[in-house]
């Protein structure tokens, strides 16, 4: 399959029962690259609230999606991955809860994330003679949110503005619902997610995963996380 952009994501692994409720709730598997069922939920138009999210899948981000460099290839895009996982070890926090960002909802770490952050960090500068630099209409849309200075260097310097110190750790959830529907989302997901979400919670491996033509972002391979 060819891919128009990469991206370094924690990926959940499958077949634990949250990640499987979560994938579902997405509606896609970037592991199998699929389609999934969402659950059936009563007043809750499942479909419409992950519309945004789902072609990512179930994730969270550690190296924003880039197009390759000019001169760089995946084969040794792949050996970098391999490498950087190498040198860096597990990280284990508290567990996850369900979160509100702004207008969605998420799933956040509980606990120390110094470890965490510095993995995100090492993803973002190590693997950067991969990506090409953003183009100009890229950087105009990010401008648009209105960033502050940090982000608007982060944004020059490594082509998203939300890395190094601005980066959050979160698997996103939904898309931006209004205060209503946000409030009866997160009860739904209280109910159903909530209490199946691990404590602790453990990142053994980092995925690079491929963006295909139609958007949808696919499990190229796993690294464990070894050093």
């Amino acid at each position: 399959m060819t891919f128009t952009r990469y991206a370094i994501y924690f990926a959940p692994p499958a077949g634990v029962e949250w990640v499987k409720f979560a994938t579902s709730w997405l509606g896609w598997d970037m592991e199998t690259g699929q389609a999934v069922a969402h659950p059936a939920i009563d007043d809750v138009d499942v479909s419409d609230i992950t519309e945004v999210p789902r072609k990512y899948g179930l994730h969270a981000t550690m190296k924003p999606p880039f197009r390759l460099r000019d001169g760089q290839s995946v084969a040794a895009l792949k050996d970098a991955c391999a490498a950087l996982a190498a040198h860096q070890t597990p990280v284990t926090l508290d567990g996850l809860e369900i979160a509100r960002l702004g207008r969605f909802l998420a799933l956040c770490p509980v606990g120390d994330t110094t470890a965490l952050n510095a993995l995100a960090a090492s993803c973002v500068c190590d693997l950067d003679a991969f990506r090409a630099p953003a183009p100009e209409a890229e950087l105009a849309r990010r401008r648009e949110a209105g960033l502050s200075p940090k982000q608007e260097v982060n944004l020059t310097q490594w082509g998203y503005p939300y890395v190094m110190e601005a980066f959050r750790f979160h698997i996103t959830l939904s898309g931006k619902l209004d205060k209503p529907t946000l409030a009866q989302v997160q009860s739904t997901l209280d109910a159903r997610l909530a209490p199946l979400l691990p404590r602790p919670f453990h990142i053994a491996d980092l995925a690079l995963m491929g963006e295909a033509e139609d958007g949808r972002f696919h499990l190229i391979h796993r690294y464990a996380l070894s050093g």
